[in-house]
């Protein structure tokens, strides 16, 4: 509300009195009243804030100005200064209220604004913690699902590695190969060869890929090829076919995909007899190759 800024008429009246008459009278009640309504009129809150009641009391100070002119009586001018002052600390009062009014109102706002940004900061807390939350419970469920996907691959691999052993287990029967403390033995027989040679035969060939299919099957296994004849024939020939059968067996699996670098020959001729040789049956058992598999890549111990 704009201001109202009011100029006694009792002063311009007392000046214009006071250029043709003698002084006006006034009382300490007027003086007063004056001093009051200048204090009134310094400060903006009372204009602003109750602008009817210090227009009222302006205009009863006119009056008792105007009386002050005319040389009323000092009853009448301190009566109307009276009703003056009366109006002006009616005017002060009303505008402390209305300020109070105001202020309250202003504490309320802030007070409102201060609650609003209290629940605007919660409600911000709340949803950074249901952010975390919902970022923790993903986090939580991609752990889980990674969890699941390596036990599902450690199962796998497992059950490969199971049906791999099986597999293995049973080339190794079906070679009738034997677990010693030297390591695996697969024994090839004398009809294997042809008849004092040391070429494999078809069905020889056919052996060999099945002890290379196992051998494939064992990366770090070393191989020791050993070759046995009977007690027919000079030693030196019987050394010497040994050796040559044991090496004819290492050129297939070389062939066959074995690393050559893995097997190792030996001919032992008819030393370490496994039957007589006192019948043919028994020499034929001595004619052998035996194919000797380290366990875990351990070296192969020599034989006793």
């Amino acid at each position: 509300m704009k201001k109202i800024t009011l100029l006694p008429v009792a002063f311009a009246m007392s000046v214009m009195f006071a250029a043709c008459s003698s002084t006006p009278t006034t009382t300490s009640q007027l003086e007063q009243a004056r001093s009051d309504f200048s204090a009134a009129q310094g400060n903006p809150s009372v204009a602003s804030n109750a602008p009817l009641e210090f227009k009222a009391a302006s205009d009863a100070l006119d009056r008792a100005n105007a009386a002050a002119a005319k040389k009323d009586s000092l009853d009448e001018i301190d009566k109307l200064a009276y009703i003056a002052k009366q109006k002006i600390a009616t005017a002060q009062e009303a505008a402390k209220a209305k300020q109070a009014e105001s202020d309250v109102a202003n504490a309320a706002r802030q007070r409102d604004e201060i609650r609003l940004e209290a629940r605007t900061a919660e409600a911000n807390q709340a949803r950074a913690s249901a952010d975390r939350a919902r970022t923790q419970a993903e986090q939580a469920k991609a752990d889980a699902d990674a969890a699941r996907m390596q036990a599902e691959a450690a199962a796998n691999s497992a059950r490969d590695e199971q049906s791999k052993n099986a597999a293995l287990q049973q080339q190794l029967a079906d070679l009738q190969a034997k677990q010693t403390d030297r390591g695996i033995v697969i024994t090839l027989n004398d009809v294997l060869f042809n008849v004092d040679r040391a070429e494999l035969s078809a069905e020889g060939m056919r052996t060999a890929q099945k002890v290379a299919d196992v051998l494939m099957q064992e990366p770090q296994s070393v191989v020791l090829v050993e070759g046995f004849t009977d007690s027919t024939g000079t030693s030196s020939h019987n050394l010497e076919l040994s050796q040559r059968r044991a090496e004819s067996v290492r050129a297939a699996l070389s062939g066959l995909g074995v690393p050559p670098g893995k097997i190792a020959t030996r001919g032992y001729g008819e030393a370490y007899p496994v039957a007589s040789n006192a019948d043919a049956g028994s020499r034929q058992l001595n004619r052998r190759v035996e194919i000797v598999l380290s366990q875990n890549g351990a070296p192969i111990a020599n034989r006793r």
